[in-house]
């Protein structure tokens, strides 16, 4: 009888054991994975309806720091520079230094480097002349981008005030990179949705940028609370478990 006991209070010692434990553990998932995020990424409200469809005016946003040795075209980017009023905006970078950017090819396509670009994220309407789509701006320009700079559109091309506007300022519209202070990652509010990198761009020198840590930040986090719920719900139901048996007990030897 004892034996059985002790081996019952074994299991039992042993569950409280790993239950605590997978509370700690999920304590620092949990925390480590906010810690992570508040440190990689700084939320933003976007200004303006600039870059509709991708994101609207008023949405809450996450932005990965970055410096400008990150900076990919497709690219959506947080940046601040005096030309453009000094105040954070929100774009598009769609050229690097040394490209050429034009528009439009005889589709109403941009190109980079002679290079037509499909933008998937422009929203698409009818147009005259048996073309599905919207061009890729209203006006044909052209600019060559100085190296360290980058040339930037809003996604909502016939509103969006961008490098376009500045074609006669020096740089051709261009921002320097140490404007750019994030990229965007992911809608926060009022819905929830990743901002994609553009395949249109994968193909030019240097590629598009690789995903942030996000997904990674929010899994540490949920596996963080699943662990801390199952671990305080297994010591509950062990805790009930063990005080009905000593209830029962008595009863058993009568």
């Amino acid at each position: 009888m004892s034996g059985t006991g002790r081996v019952g209070d074994g299991h039992g010692r042993l569950g409280n054991v790993l239950s605590s434990l997978a509370v700690a553990v999920g304590c620092v998932l949990f925390l480590g994975g906010f810690a992570w995020g508040a440190v990689v990424y700084k939320p933003y409200t976007v200004p303006t309806a600039s870059m509709t469809p991708t994101v609207n005016a008023g949405d809450r946003v996450l932005a990965e720091r970055i410096d400008g040795a990150d900076v990919r075209r497709g690219d959506v980017v947080v940046f601040t520079d005096s030309v453009w009023g000094d105040q954070p905006m929100v774009k598009r970078v769609v050229g690097v230094g040394g490209d050429k950017v034009a528009c439009c090819d005889a589709d109403g396509r941009l190109t980079v480097n002679g290079e037509p670009v499909e933008e998937p994220y422009l929203q698409t309407q009818s147009v005259t002349g048996g073309r599905a789509g919207t061009p890729a701006a209203q006006q044909d320009f052209t600019a060559v981008v100085p190296k360290g700079q980058v040339f930037l559109l809003g996604d909502e091309r016939s509103t969006s005030l961008d490098s376009r506007v500045h074609l006669e300022d020096p740089g051709q519209g261009s921002v320097p990179l140490s404007a750019v202070q994030a990229r965007l990652d992911a809608v926060a509010w009022p819905s929830q949705s990743l901002i994609e990198r553009p395949e249109s761009f994968a193909g030019l020198p240097g590629g598009i940028s690789a995903a942030g840590p996000l997904t990674l930040q929010l899994g540490a986090v949920v596996v963080g609370v699943v662990l801390i719920l199952g671990g305080a719900a297994y010591s509950t139901i062990a805790a009930r478990v063990a005080r009905r048996g000593r209830t029962a007990g008595p009863a058993d030897a009568r």
